[in-house]
């Protein structure tokens, strides 16, 4: 993610949120140019640590993703900050993105999932309208009252589960249009390309960029970013991309480079640190729904890549 946002991207700081030690002394090895590294640390809070123990690593990364934001507006005492998932990649320049919140006069961006019609039945309802994947606030007042109400529910409640309308930090979005007045729901159709939502366009490779095709309406934009959600590395080179149908155009313009690229950073980190080992994920057995679902990708291979070179 970062490599390709200092590839489109005329002006950025990157705040890089390193969630364990081992990834804070690996990051500030790294000495990458426009990011500040943030120890877990300087980050939690009283209210933080309070609720720690009780959640899961990836839900306590939920928890603590408006605070990240706080943080950095409120030390560094910035005009906006825009929260990125760190599966993004950018094909094309992202202020265009938050440009679109600034010409309506409004002081918070989000997302929506844009679900293909297959996704749209189950997801939706689970998982919410938003994705929190690229969500910018202002130094506003109104929206550090978006962000702090938002930070403060998700400490009392953020778990991966669907309940009570709730599911981790991303459903609380769903009302921020209903009861705000300042919300910008991102219309340019680039921003946030996805598994769930892929289905609906037509991609063609032009230079370095790439371009999507509205099928339906045959539209046309450019990508400017894709997010990579659910991939993992298995033993012996292969690798999971998910559950969604993903068309073979599709791994060849996005998820190829993609791996070829995390692939190449690997070995820089290992030239640097001869301890650096890399973390595979393994296929999930636990109960006869995960036995099933992890047999039928065995068998047939559904998803599953391994990159030639």
């Amino acid at each position: 993610m970062y490599e390709s946002l200092k590839t489109y991207s005329r002006e950025f700081h990157l705040f890089i949120f390193a969630f364990d030690e081992r990834s804070f002394q690996i990051l500030n090895k790294l000495e990458l140019n426009n990011v500040t590294v943030v120890s877990l640390g300087e980050l939690e809070t009283p209210e933080l640590l309070e609720v720690k123990s009780i959640r899961s690593k990836g839900e306590y990364c939920w928890t603590c993703t408006p605070s990240t934001i706080s943080y950095v507006l409120l030390k560094y005492h910035l005009p906006d900050c825009t929260y990125l998932d760190a599966d993004l990649i950018f094909y094309s320049d992202p202020t265009v993105l938050i440009e679109e919140m600034i010409e309506n006069q409004k002081s918070v961006l989000i997302t929506e999932h844009r679900y293909s019609a297959l996704a749209k039945i189950y997801e939706e309802k689970r998982a919410g309208r938003f994705c929190v994947q690229f969500v910018t606030f202002t130094q506003d007042k109104d929206s550090l009252r978006v962000l702090e109400k938002w930070r403060l529910q998700c400490i009392e409640w953020c778990y991966a589960r669907h309940e009570e309308g709730k599911f981790g930090d991303q459903k609380y979005l769903d009302e921020w249009p209903l009861i705000y007045h300042n919300i910008q729901i991102l219309n340019n159709m680039g921003g946030g390309v996805a598994p769930w939502n892929l289905q609906q366009y037509l991609f063609v490779e032009e230079g370095s960029s790439i371009n999507g095709i509205v099928k339906r309406t045959k539209q046309a934009f450019k990508v400017v970013f894709f997010h990579f959600q659910y991939v993992k590395f298995n033993k012996r080179g292969f690798y999971d991309i998910g559950w969604y149908n993903i068309p073979r155009s599709v791994k060849r313009i996005f998820y190829v480079p993609y791996i070829k690229k995390i692939e190449e950073i690997e070995k820089r980190i290992r030239k640097q640190d001869i301890n650096y080992q890399t973390v595979f994920t393994e296929f999930n057995t636990n109960g006869f729904k995960n036995m099933l679902k992890t047999g039928f990708k065995k068998i047939f291979g559904y998803n599953i890549m391994k990159i030639s070179y």
